[in-house]
This record gives C-alpha cells, sequence and structure tokens, in this order.
C-alpha cells in the first residue's frame, strides 16, 4: 500500500469545493455519473476503432447502489477503468482532465469527440460535497491489476491492490451527517430523473415488480404472474439523438409526454434541430397553445450537454422570445462553467442562437405555406410568440413577413403585404398613407367597430399585451403606414379625406354652446371639441388620442418611462358633433337645469359606450334615465 498526498495548489481544496466551486450540492451525482457515461462510452469507441483487443463491450450500464445501514452510495460502471498510473494522475492531480485527453487523442478525422461527456477533471470531487470519505475501486481494460483509492476530505489519500476482477469503476460514497437526505431512496431517485433521465448509456437504481401476461389456461380471477426486473431510471436514445426522418409525429407527440408528464395537452407543432457545422447541436422544440401572459410561460427548455441535464434556464443560448417554448436542446459546443450551472456569452452561443432564430422561422413559413388554413387555426394559440420574436429580433422581424398574420375582427387573416393591397384604396388619407385601423376588444369597442366597418374600412383584432411596442415597430420600418385605433377618433376623422361636412351652427352659436359644456363637462377628464360630422353620427363620442393611449400602454408593458412622461392622467377628447338635432336642442333650450341634464345624459351615454360609466355614476344615469321617460 501507498501513500501520498494529492497534488493541488492549495492546502485543502475540500473545503473549497464544497463551500464555492459547486453551489448546488445535488449535482453531485450528475457529475459522478457523467464520470462513469464518459468510461462506458470510451470503452465502446476503443472497442470499435480495434484497439481493445480480446475485450467485448457487451451491453454496460451503470449501477447506483444505497446501502442505508452502512451510510453508503456506490455508484458502478462497466466502463474503461483505471490502472494504478492512471488514478495517480486523473484523481490526485485535480483539473487534469482524463476526459479532455482523451478527447484530444481519439478525435475522429472530422475533428468529433465520442460523445465524452467531462471536460473539468473537477467532477469527481463534487463527491465530498457530500460524503466524509470517498473510495474508487478500479480495473483497467489493460491487464493490469485493479487499484482501491481512499481519502477522507484531507489532501492525504491511500492507494492498493485490490482484488476486483470485472472491468470498470466502483465510487463508494460514505455519506456526511450533514447530507443524510441523500440516503433516501425517493431522493436519489428524484436526482436520477432530474439529471440522468436521457443518459446514453442504461441506469440501474434497484429493481421494480413487473406485470406479466396471465397464461392461456388461466381462470378469470386468477392473479396475473409478477417478476422483478432492473428499474431502469432512464432512456438512453430519446428521440432528438434520432434522425428526423426515423421519426413520426407519433413519436415527437410521446417524447413531448415524457418530457412534461404532467401536461395533458397535445403541442401544436413541433421543430427538429439538428446541425453539426459550425457547431453541434440537436434538440427538439414544441409550440405549446400559448396565453397572452408571457411571465409565466418561460422555462421550460431543457438544456442538456451530451444527453446529460444543464438546466433550465436556457437565457442566453435560445432568443428571449423563444424561451417561451418547451422542448429540449443539446450541444456539447455550448461553453459552460465548472459547474456547468450558467452560461458563458461568448460568439458561439450567439451563432447557436441566430441558428435556432432562423429554423424557427423557416418553420413556420413551411407550415404557413402547407397549410395556411391549419396555421390561421392556430394563430391565437401561437401569435404572443412571433409577435414578440418581431418585436426583439430584427431578423425575425424581416422573415416574419412571410408567415405573420394579421387577423380582422371578422375572423379573416392576412399577410402584411396582402393587408396593404387589400386597404391601399378605400384606407388612404388625403396625404397618401395607408391608415390601419385596429380593435384590442371587440366587446368594449363594439360601436365605434360598427362605425368603421359601415364605411367599408376593415377593422384588425390586435389583442396581445406587446402590441403598442409591435406596431411602432412596423409604422419604423414601413413607408406611409400608420396604425390607428378605432376609437381614437371618430370615424370620419380616422382616415382624413379631402371632402369636410359644413357645421349647422353659426360661429357664435359654437360659442355659445362650448362656454355651456366647458362649465358642465369637468376639465380635467375631458377636452370638448365641437366638430361638424354626419347628423346621423352620435352627439358626443368619448375618443382617446392615439399617442396619448399608446404611452400609456407602453409604460404599464415598461417602455413609458423611456419617453420621460411619468405617469399618464386619464384624458379623453369630446367630440360634440354640431350637426346633430339634440345638440341644437341642446342649445336652444332656455331652460338651465333640463340644458345640463342633457348634456350629462348624452355625455354618461358617451361613456357608457366607451366602459368608461361604473359604480356611483353609473347609479345615477340609470336613476336619472328612468326619470326621464316617466
Amino acid at each position: 500500500m501507498s501513500k501520498g498526498t494529492i497534488n493541488v495548489s492549495v492546502d485543502n481544496i475540500f473545503p473549497l469545493i464544497k463551500k464555492f466551486l459547486y453551489s448546488d450540492h445535488e449535482i453531485f451525482l450528475r457529475e459522478l455519473i457523467s464520470n462513469a457515461t464518459d468510461a462506458t462510452l470510451k470503452m465502446k469507441h476503443l472497442a470499435n476503432i480495434g484497439e481493445a483487443e480480446g475485450v467485448e463491450y457487451g451491453n454496460p450500464m451503470i449501477e447506483v447502489k444505497l446501502d442505508k445501514k452502512k451510510k453508503e452510495l456506490r455508484i458502478i460502471d462497466q466502463g474503461i477503468g483505471m490502472t494504478k498510473d492512471e488514478v495517480e494522475k486523473y484523481i490526485n492531480e485535480i483539473a487534469f482532465s482524463g476526459a479532455e485527453e482523451f478527447i484530444e487523442k481519439y478525435k475522429d478525422k472530422n475533428g468529433k469527440d465520442a460523445g465524452i461527456i467531462g471536460h473539468f477533471g473537477l467532477g469527481f470531487y463534487s463527491a465530498f460535497m457530500v460524503a466524509a470519505k470517498v473510495e474508487i475501486i478500479t480495473k483497467s481494460y489493460k491487464d493490469e491489476p485493479a487499484v482501491h483509492w481512499s481519502c477522507d476530505g484531507s489532501p492525504e489519500f491511500t492507494l492498493e491492490e485490490a482484488d476486483k476482477k470485472e472491468r470498470g469503476t466502483e465510487i463508494i460514497l460514505h455519506i456526511a451527517e450533514d447530507s443524510t437526505e441523500f440516503l433516501k431512496e425517493n431522493r436519489i431517485t428524484e436526482l436520477l430523473v432530474k439529471y440522468n433521465k436521457f443518459m446514453p448509456i442504461p441506469i440501474k437504481f434497484g429493481t421494480r415488480t413487473e406485470t406479466l401476461p396471465k397464461p392461456e389456461d388461466a381462470k378469470e380471477d386468477d392473479k396475473a404472474p409478477t417478476e422483478e426486473v432492473d428499474n431502469i431510471i432512464n432512456n438512453p436514445n430519446p428521440a432528438w439523438t434520432k434522425q428526423p426522418t426515423e421519426l413520426e409525429d407519433k413519436d415527437y407527440n410521446s417524447f413531448y409526454r415524457e418530457l412534461y408528464p404532467m401536461q395533458f395537452e397535445e403541442p401544436l407543432f413541433h421543430i427538429h434541430l439538428n446541425v453539426d457545422y459550425p457547431f453541434n447541436l440537436t434538440g427538439i422544440l414544441y409550440f405549446p397553445k400559448m396565453t397572452n401572459d408571457m411571465s409565466v410561460q418561460k422555462d421550460k427548455i431543457q438544456l442538456y450537454q451530451n444527453q446529460v441535464f444543464v438546466t433550465d434556464n436556457v437565457e442566453g443560448i435560445v432568443p428571449e422570445f423563444l424561451t417561451m417554448l418547451r422542448g429540449v436542446i443539446d450541444s456539447p459546443d455550448i461553453p459552460l462553467n465548472v459547474s456547468r450551472s450558467y452560461l458563458q456569452a461568448d460568439g458561439a452561443v450567439k451563432k447557436i442562437a441566430s441558428y435556432i432564430t432562423r429554423k424557427v422561422a423557416d418553420k413556420l413559413k413551411s407550415l404557413f405555406n402547407s397549410d395556411r388554413e391549419g396555421f390561421e387555426k392556430k394563430w391565437n394559440d401561437i401569435k404572443i410568440v412571433i409577435e414578440y420574436g418581431m418585436l426583439t429580433e430584427d431578423k425575425f422581424f424581416d422573415k416574419s413577413k412571410d408567415f405573420a398574420l394579421y387577423p380582422t375582427v371578422d375572423n379573416t387573416y392576412f399577410t402584411f403585404p396582402e393587408l396593404k393591397e387589400k386597404i391601399k384604396d378605400t384606407q388612404t388619407d388625403k396625404d397618401g398613407n395607408i391608415v390601419i385601423l385596429y380593435a384590442s376588444n371587440k366587446e368594449e369597442q363594439h360601436s365605434y367597430i360598427e362605425a368603421a366597418k359601415e364605411k367599408g374600412y376593415e377593422v384588425l383584432l390586435l389583442d396581445s399585451p406587446i402590441v403598442t411596442h409591435l406596431l411602432q415597430k412596423v409604422e419604423g420600418s414601413e413607408e406611409k403606414i400608420s396604425f390607428v385605433r378605432v376609437d381614437s377618433d371618430h370615424v370620419e376623422n380616422l382616415i382624413k379625406k379631402d371632402d369636410e361636412q359644413i357645421s349647422k351652427l353659426s360661429d357664435e352659436e359654437k360659442e355659445s354652446l362650448k362656454t355651456f359644456l366647458d362649465g358642465v363637462i369637468p376639465k380635467e377628464k375631458f377636452s370638448v371639441q365641437l366638430e361638424a360630422l354626419d347628423s346621423n353620427a352620435n352627439p358626443f363620442i368619448i375618443t382617446e388620442p392615439e399617442f396619448m393611449r399608446r404611452m400609456k400602454d407602453m409604460q404599464k408593458t415598461g417602455g413609458g418611462g423611456m419617453f420621460g412622461m411619468g405617469g399618464f392622467p386619464e384624458m379623453y377628447n369630446l367630440i360634440v358633433n354640431t350637426n346633430h338635432e339634440l345638440i341644437s336642442e341642446i342649445l336652444n333650450t332656455k331652460t338651465e337645469k333640463k340644458k345640463e341634464r342633457l348634456v350629462n345624459q348624452a355625455l354618461d351615454l358617451a361613456r357608457l359606450s366607451k366602459n368608461l360609466l361604473k359604480g356611483e355614476e353609473l347609479t345615477a344615469f340609470i336613476k336619472r334615465s328612468y326619470e326621464m321617460i316617466k
């Protein structure tokens, strides 16, 4: 037996590992199983290229064993194993990664590695986060004696021969008193499922009872026979590791349920990512049904590195607008720090993000072109992602013109070029600008929508929480285009034409009317404007200027502050139609009390139409209305 001191640059690296290097102690199991997987994949690679003569790869698995009485947790593999010299090199010299050296030696002619996971050389030492003592019993595939390494968390270790006969490595963790949670079966199962659910080598943790088919001669009330089988907790060949040509829609949907067992709705569609140059990335992204609440959608995409779960926070790899999707991304080329928990921003990540954006845009365009009717039916369920992408990613915005839809209140869908062509003759104003009318709520803005439709105008229904920001961007990218909400002005003023109505009232009558209205209508809420409109138009019409309303909407979603306008007051325009007969009646009424009553009634009707009449004011309006019809 030999003794020695672990070659590190500090007196005792273990407290450092426990306290700083790994912020989350539970990942020790992920690291150790990753090492076991590496060892197994190395053995497979050597067997495939003929460098392990007389050694059969077989059907290896990784086994996790728990012994509560001895307070031990064991991780056993049937991989490449280590010689005494290799233990001293790879275990005692911390941060000299055996996986890194192996990759460099055995890269194929295209520069690809053999699917080796560990690149850091420190994964093994995460065991000391939870163990008071760690043992390694290992036998190399080479014809050399097995060795037994042991360390109690100090820099000293022991190394001696062992009598292990089978190829592979066994790690024995003597769980520390402050980490006894890792002696519970359900806790280990939880970690295995979380981090190792899709590892490429089968992982066994105990056994389970499996029910067998009844024999043909069994009676109806006979119990079905059972048998104990290995409890394999992972799927070594998940869908994203296969070629798209190998999979059908049912396979993608089945994998979606495997990823999200509590999600009962089928995804709307999927996007299979598969690229090996200039970086390596595979994965499957799913579009689930969306709501307009963006805050509850994120962190559903799982990031893997060679089938090892890393994180479900993929910000920085996936463009932000796509973090509302679900699925898996797997890439060995995504740079990770030593704990594999956070991403380092660099050029490779930006290329990956750009690729994913392009792939998603191409898929959406393909779906639109191949089945427009089906795409239109899905639009309300996916629009929040697409609109958010249009707002935040310029390249996606450019590509979106081929598939982004603009629905009308009558459920007709247009692309932007189609919409411009449709409305250019009827909705071009006197200055040559195409005015696109839209509503955000069909019920609340019903009267304004109907007035616009009577003029032969198309009215879009744009109701997502970010639509105001998006319209600003579309207007900025197009010449002589403006979006105007239907309740921002009277319909005659929404699209200014050359012809103007002549007022029935003289200038003196207008001045008298304006003076009276200013004394009755609260100035802090309404700005009174006298306008000559069609005599069939309502006498009082409440509008909210497009600019002010947009600023308020943008402030609600975090964009108003940049205009330095602070909080916006509830201020509306009150358009008084001087050509309506009620306005003439108000002007000619001799009794001040009756005149004021007519004004208040007309104002409340306008407020009711705008959904502004509530509470005490609504009660007063109802009472006054009954009194007026007695």
